[in-house]
């Protein structure tokens, strides 16, 4: 999660890793308002966040399909692995979001 402030016309405006007295609501990481904010931002850094953070999706749909061929087990991964793959797939069924597909925009 991000934290986030907006401005008075309800746009991005600053992004947080960690709870500021600024940054105070949160949004997913593959939130588009994240993403558009990330795509304003200038520089290097910038763009390899936002990079990180589509290919994250990417990783999580390899992982689910994986999972549900049984290449993998869920319980062969770690707890700490178990557990975000568990928060990760709640904000999904949250916000409706699926697998990828080839029509799909992140």
């Amino acid at each position: 999660m991000f934290y986030i402030k907006r401005n008075a016309q309800g746009e991005v405006v600053m992004l947080s890793k960690e709870p500021t007295p600024e940054c105070s609501e949160t949004l997913s990481p593959d939130s588009p308002e994240v993403m558009a904010f990330l795509a304003t931002q200038s520089g290097q850094s910038a763009q390899f966040v936002a990079s990180d953070l589509a290919f994250v999706r990417v990783v999580e749909d390899i992982l689910a399909v994986l999972l549900e061929k049984g290449i993998i087990s869920f319980t062969d991964l770690p707890i700490p692995a178990q557990q975000k793959i568990m928060e990760r797939k709640s904000l999904r069924a949250k916000s409706g979001v699926g697998l990828l597909s080839d029509d799909d925009t992140i």
